[in-house]
């Protein structure tokens, strides 16, 4: 499994006709059982597990692209390659796939793809038609060879038996040198001919065809034979613009000839594509996907082999921090990486990942902090453009480095102050470099891509930070823009003091958008720490300010910014609002808007709407202890009554509840009235021991009770259905009339007779209820009359206390 040779990357072509990389292994040809004949294996280098398991079919056709490429398809729109490390290990698993098929491993492609139609076709042929033959490559033939090449693109068999053809013998290379001829003798017609004829065997569409034209002495004239259109008055100038137009600039010398070629090679054949042939139509869009595969895998070489040296890498690093550099070298050195970079997106997830880890170990970033920093445009632009390919590859990897930075005494030099500083001081018209930063902020600052596994504490950590070194940066030309309205005020009457950061100022108020935007992401997904910086710069207050603004579209920032905190349902957010009245703007904003129906006057409608909906409670009492009298006018929606409406219920609920808990309190005292005392005003007074308020009175009371319990056993006092006791006993005179000792009034007793037995004869009034002024109490209960005592003591806001037994 060691040996590079068999060493090979797996690819399948995509939907989109890009190549997919499936892993890097090992390639080895063996009998599979299963499969029933020798077949392709590649195992993965990391793990060993199978990549790939492909029976070589003796009916399947297999191509050889430069040298070190094999490419086949299994089924409809599924191909396959394999990428080889060495041409050694391409070379000898080629040799066993036509061992396989019996053919040669001279061929370049083992197999001519038929379908059925054409099989059938193929089979009625007679046998001389297998072959076709190409005219003699001279002047006077050109027009048949063109008619032969442009007649064979409707017939996938009839393509391959021509490129088969036109590879051998150098028949390419004899066509462009009647190229030259043409040219010299400006043969016109030649010229429109040999047009046609490349432009065709470019649509072939073989990768053997590809390495002869594309090669160093073929490829300029093929971009010649280009240039005549026959639909164009006048040839285009592709090769001039090639040869002194585009210059290729080594920033640092490139030793490797072959990796010079293959620079050299691959942007003129990109050209081609991209520039020179027309777009192809829905016919012929399968037609190129061999030229985008080309393209594709030289690119990958080209990083592969700029990736593998150290030294050349090493040394451009070098030159970009070195303030002795020259601004205009160290221009071409940034845009050089650029540049890299753009080429490595053509890699896969993989291989990506490798080469963004080289980049950062060599010190990409705190390269980037440097540049950034700098006046040149051209730089910043192009460092901006190697930053966002950093953050979209890894955001965990730009944070890390960032939190790692020493924390210097001024925050400015901190490479995210550096991007938000850049985005503010964006000097484009139209923000774009402004737009593109605040994108790359956000993705930094979304705890989305903050929750992997391997490091917990990334989204606590970062935030943190962020929050402590960056946000007051962030928000500098919010605070100052709404520190003093007076000066936008004047700006607008026309006054010759000018505020530079007036938020009505058309440049300035995009740049607040965007910040706001960016403060609106941040209170929809980070909580604690963007609340707590809003109430301590008391934040939406200085955003209301912007309500005033005469571009609607940051007024309607100002107020998404409001709607998505109150989105939060949060109370602290709502009590903040209520303390410091922040709805009056918003409201001024809706009465200055007027009956003009438009998108300002709906987001405010929907902002009130949607407190009525939720039944923010807080937020509706204060909307209608407070501006009610300044909304009942509106009437085209019913959102204000229906706030009214609102608080009526809850203000109605609020009394009923009241009114629950008093009852509730009165029937507490009524079931406590052992505890508590009443006086003629009905005064609740708290009952202490009687031994200590009343010992004198008390003491006469308990003897003079112990005796009558003595003399009148057979009268014992029976407890009621109420739990009170009855006595049957009659007053005495004196008892009637307080001589017991207790210091109160006397009590009223109704008009009776006694019996000589002491049994009390029928009242002929109910019993009034005895009026009691401190501890004194009524001693006697008519059993007759309990229903009149019940219906009295419901009557009564008092209950007389009951004697403990």
């Amino acid at each position: 499994m060691s040996d590079t040779r068999r060493r090979v990357k797996v690819y399948t072509l995509n939907e989109d006709r890009q190549w997919d990389d499936r892993g890097t292994g090992h390639v080895s040809s063996t009998f599979v059982e299963r499969l029933k004949g020798i077949s392709l294996l590649v195992r993965a280098e990391s793990d060993g597990s199978l990549l790939l398991e492909s029976k070589i079919s003796p009916n399947t056709a297999y191509q050889k692209q430069q040298d070190t490429l094999i490419v086949w398809s299994e089924a409809e729109n599924y191909d396959l390659a394999l990428s080889f490390q060495e041409k050694a290990g391409c070379d000898e698993i080629w040799e066993k796939i036509c061992q396989v098929q019996g053919k040669d491993p001279a061929l370049e492609i083992t197999q001519d793809p038929i379908d059925e139609s054409e099989e059938e076709r193929f089979e009625e042929m007679p046998e001389t038609s297998h072959l076709v033959e190409l005219p003699p490559c001279e002047l006077a033939r050109l027009e048949e060879i063109a008619d032969l090449v442009t007649s064979v693109l409707s017939s996938p068999i009839r393509r391959e038996k021509l490129a088969l053809a036109l590879m051998s013998e150098g028949y390419m290379k004899k066509l462009l040198q009647l190229f030259q001829v043409c040219e010299d003798l400006d043969n016109r017609e030649g010229l429109h001919h040999l047009y046609e004829i490349v432009r065709g065997v470019l649509f072939l569409n073989k990768a053997a065809l590809f390495e002869v034209m594309f090669s160093d002495d073929c490829i300029m004239d093929v971009v010649g034979c280009l240039e005549f259109d026959p639909s164009l008055v006048q040839p285009k100038k592709h090769r001039e613009f090639l040869t002194k137009t585009a210059k290729f600039k080594e920033v640092i010398p490139i030793t490797d000839s072959e990796l010079r070629q293959k620079i050299h090679q691959t942007y003129r054949v990109q050209y081609i594509q991209d520039i020179i042939l027309p777009t192809p139509s829905v016919f012929e869009e399968n037609f190129l996907s061999t030229l985008t595969s080309f393209i594709f895998f030289n690119k990958v070489e080209i990083v592969s082999m700029l990736q593998e040296d150290e030294k050349f890498l090493t040394e451009v690093f070098a030159q970009l921090t070195d303030e002795a550099t020259e601004d205009c070298k160290r221009r071409e050195l940034v845009n050089f990486f650029k540049e890299f970079c753009a080429f490595s997106q053509t890699l896969q997830p993989q291989n990506r990942d490798a080469f963004f880890k080289t980049l950062a170990n060599l010190g990409i970033l705190p390269a980037l902090e440097i540049v950034m920093g700098m006046d040149d445009l051209q730089v910043r632009a192009a460092a901006t453009d190697i930053f966002s390919y950093l953050v979209e590859f890894s955001p965990s990897m730009v944070r890390e480095f960032v939190m790692q930075e020493p924390q210097q005494t001024d925050d400015d030099v901190l490479l995210i102050n550096v991007v938000i500083k850049q985005m503010i001081c964006d000097s484009d018209p139209e923000l774009g470099g402004a737009v593109q930063l605040m994108g790359l902020l956000r993705t930094l600052i979304d705890p989305e891509n903050m929750l992997a596994p391997t490091n917990k504490t990334e989204k606590t950590e970062f935030l943190s930070f962020f929050y402590k070194y960056c946000m007051q940066v962030l928000t500098v030309p919010l605070l100052a823009s709404t520190v003093d309205e007076k000066n936008c005020k004047d700006l607008q009457e026309g006054s010759t003091k000018i505020n530079p950061v007036c938020p009505d100022h058309f440049q300035t108020a995009q740049l607040l958008a965007l910040i706001l935007e960016l403060l609106t992401f941040c209170v929809e997904h980070h909580t604690y720490h963007i609340k707590t910086y809003i109430m301590n710069k008391d934040l939406l207050r200085r955003v209301l300010v912007l309500m005033n603004s005469k571009h609607t579209f940051l007024a309607l920032c100002a107020l998404r910014f409001m709607r998505r905190i109150i989105g939060q349902k949060d109370e602290y957010y709502n009590r903040y609002i209520v303390k410091g009245n922040l709805f009056e703007p918003v409201i001024n904003t809706l009465l200055d808007n007027g009956t003009r129906y438009n998108l300002l006057n709906s987001a405010i409608i929907e902002l009130f709407e949607f407190i009525k909906v939720e039944d923010i409670k807080s937020l509706i009492a204060h909307i209608i202890d407070n501006y009610y009298k300044a909304l009942e006018s509106i009437e085209y929606v019913q959102t204000f009554k229906g706030l009214k409406g609102r608080y009526e219920q809850e203000k109605d609920r609020q009394t009923l509840r009241l009114n629950r808990y008093r009852r509730d309190a009165r029937t507490l005292d009524e079931d406590e009235d052992e505890e508590m005392w009443f006086n003629e005003d009905g005064e609740a007074i708290e009952k202490s021991r009687p031994e200590e308020e009343f010992p004198e009175s008390f003491g006469k009371y308990m003897e003079a009770k112990k005796v009558k319990e003595s003399d009148n056993k057979e009268n014992f006092p029976k407890r009621t259905p109420t739990g009170s006791f009855k006595f049957t006993f009659s007053h005495s005179a004196g008892a009637a009339n307080g001589t017991n000792g207790a210091n109160c009034k006397p009590a009223t007793s109704p008009t009776s007779a006694a019996s000589p037995n002491g049994s009390p004869a029928k009242s002929a009034t109910p019993p009034a209820t005895p009026v009691v002024k401190t501890a004194m109490v009524g001693l006697v209960d008519y059993p007759d009359d309990e229903d009149e005592e019940d219906e009295d003591e419901e009557q009564s806001p008092r209950k007389r206390p009951r004697l403990g037994s």
